[in-house]
């Protein structure tokens, strides 16, 4: 008989597919492409120009995980801004240019680890792509030539009729064939849709034309939970074949929530380590116990904790105990009580009012024996 592996995945976990081997760059302290980690990104939703507001949600955002941040920078005052915000700010800043090129040199002056450059919508940008690559080469700046469906050169409509996948990949290849031309190699791309699958396709086929990183994205996803649907469909789609380098959850919500469901994409697929998951049933008639409740207090009273730990959550004797024996931590609840599991091992019984405090306590028990990832801190906060 096959012996069933406790808790989480180990190290290394089993993936759908290898990388695709793409050129690697820097972001500022990170690295993006070649054998680097598949980092996860977010945009600022303040006044670029108001700097202490914009420094404070890149905390929040560097808290939640998110390893490079953008701004916007569609005026004079938020380019005069960006040296202090990227001077000060703990991750990678990227300056979010549109429209006006001047702003581009400003972003790398300021010290900016990137610009995101649109060439669709930049006025004359590839009359000018030799002195930004000089500007960017001088200063040790990478760049982001970031097509969108929505801003797309006139040319490429006008042949393709619309932002068809092959429009969004030439516009691409040809905007990176002026970079290389004048020897600038530092630059990852990124052919963003608001359509899954004319995303998909557009990604699978620049993947195929070249080695450069690439950024993942669907623009304009929607609200939270139409925009985190999408997203995931789009991002297992390319990255269960080895495509992507580094990934924007665009969300009509806080950015913070933008880096929550990026971080939780990449540790479903298993190309982050994961810390907390609630393996929790979907109940049923069966169930014995207020599941829905009972996950959401449990994950409550978790939050904060760093250390990979599987916690099951579950409402009735059919797939309960089983699940619960496979956690790291489980309950198996039914006729007003609940069995407590530690690594495949019933511990107690304990009412079902004592069920959730039973199980953090326990769970705070595992986490003081466990190491947490590097520059975590191993803290867990009750309600």
């Amino acid at each position: 008989m096959t012996a069933i592996g406790l808790g989480m995945p180990a190290m290394p976990a089993p993936v759908l597919a290898e990388r695709r081997p793409t050129r690697k760059i820097r972001v500022g302290s990170v690295e993006v492409g070649g054998d680097a980690p598949i980092s996860v990104q977010s945009m600022t939703t303040t006044k670029t120009h108001d700097v202490n507001s914009t420094l404070q949600q890149i905390a929040e955002l560097t808290a939640a995980g998110c390893d490079i941040v953008r701004v916007a920078c569609p005026t004079q005052d938020d380019a005069d801004a960006l040296a202090a915000i990227a001077r000060k700010s703990q991750i990678p800043v990227i300056a979010d240019i549109h429209f006006q090129p001047k702003y581009v040199f400003a972003a790398i002056e300021a010290g900016c680890a990137a610009v995101r450059v649109n060439p669709g919508n930049i006025k004359r940008f590839d009359d000018q792509v030799k002195e930004i690559a000089a500007a960017a080469k001088d200063h040790g700046t990478s760049l982001r030539i970031g097509v969108n469906a929505g801003s797309l050169d006139k040319r490429l409509l006008e042949k393709y009729g619309k932002a068809t996948p092959e429009a969004l990949v030439e516009s691409a290849v040809w905007e990176a064939s002026l970079f290389e031309e004048h020897g600038f190699h530092d630059f990852k791309i990124s052919v963003k849709h608001n359509d899954p699958v004319v995303m998909v396709r557009a990604y699978e086929m620049l993947s195929e034309r070249g080695d450069w990183p690439l950024h993942l994205g669907v623009t304009e996803a929607g609200p939270a939970f139409q925009g985190t649907i999408k997203s995931a469909t789009a991002f297992g789609a390319l990255l269960s074949q080895g495509i992507g380098d580094t990934i924007r959850v665009s969300l009509s919500a806080p950015p913070v929530e933008e880096v929550k469901v990026g971080i939780q994409i990449l540790q479903a697929l298993n190309l982050r380590p994961r810390k907390l998951e609630i393996v929790s049933c979907p109940s049923c008639g069966r169930a014995q116990v207020d599941v829905y409740e009972l996950a959401e207090k449990v994950t409550a009273g978790l939050e904060g904790m760093e250390v990979p730990l599987r916690v099951a959550v579950m409402g009735c004797v059919v797939n309960g105990p089983g699940e619960a024996r496979e956690a790291d931590l489980g309950v198996a609840s039914g006729n007003g009580k609940g069995q407590i599991f530690v690594k495949g091992e019933v511990i107690k019984t304990v009412p079902e009012r004592d069920i959730v405090e039973t199980l953090i306590e326990e769970a705070m028990k595992i986490a003081e024996t466990m190491e947490p990832e590097e520059g975590a801190a191993p803290v867990v906060t009750t309600p």
